[in-house]
């Protein structure tokens, strides 16, 4: 099936899901570890896996802990040592957010991982979506050159953020992209893209899988579903 216009990004945490993902009829990866924390920097191995096993662009997460986005002085160098390993094995471009204890953004450290990534992508994670000046957040990131901001318009979910989605999205104009993410389903995909205006979502698309471990750990951990994949990528052919 010939592909639509609409871009479909698939949050992998395993080269198993990056294969699922692209069997699916993703277009882009982001690369993660711990999902189940919301995300976390993936490993350098991770990363070498993943672009040798597929062939879709990779942008890779950098976020060194779970919780908010306010990061120490320790952990923001972390995150810059981090995010040029990451650039130097070949990832296509930095997932990340930080925050200043204000709850505004990070200029410091958005400039200088912007300087580093420089021909490659950009993206702002929902670390937007506890932002209260969401509009002038959206300008700053402009002005920084900022490529993406993956956001649910501040809501649980994309759906329940479409409106403010779709304010983005005329705010923006073509100076940034607004990708829409959270709780995005094949059911509900087709209307959100009405919705919005937007051309591209992001989603995890995921199921659980069982690897008994007794008391240690928990059994289960949730895995990249290709036919769920799949029915989102036929949905948006269908827009």
């Amino acid at each position: 099936m010939v592909k639509s216009q609409f871009k479909l990004e698939v949050c992998v945490a395993s080269v198993e899901d990056a294969l699922a993902a692209e069997s699916g009829g993703a277009d882009r990866l982001e690369l993660n570890m711990a999902l189940e924390l919301g995300g976390l920097t993936p490993s350098a191995g991770l990363l070498q896996e993943v672009r040798q096993a597929v062939q879709l662009p990779v942008i890779a997460m950098v976020r060194p802990r779970a919780g908010g986005f306010c990061y120490s002085r320790a952990e923001s160098l972390l995150m810059m040592r981090d995010a040029e390993l990451l650039l130097g094995l070949g990832a296509d471009g930095l997932a990340a957010g930080a925050l200043l204890q204000g709850g505004t953004l990070d200029v410091r450290f958005l400039s200088e991982l912007v300087r580093m990534a420089g021909s490659r992508e950009v993206v702002f994670h929902r670390a937007f979506d506890i932002l209260s000046q969401q509009d002038e957040a959206l300008r700053r990131l402009i002005d920084l050159g900022v490529t993406r901001v993956l956001t649910s318009g501040g809501r649980d979910t994309a759906w329940e953020g479409r409106e403010q989605i779709a304010r983005l999205g005329r705010l923006a104009g073509n100076r940034i992209e607004i990708l829409p993410g959270s709780g995005i389903t094949p059911e509900s995909v087709t209307a959100l893209i009405h919705a919005t205006g937007c051309d591209q979502v992001h989603g995890s698309f995921r199921q659980m899988r069982h690897d008994p471990a007794g008391c240690v750990a928990d059994g289960s951990y949730p895995a990249t579903s290709q036919s769920r994949v799949a029915e989102v990528r036929a949905a948006l052919n269908r827009c």
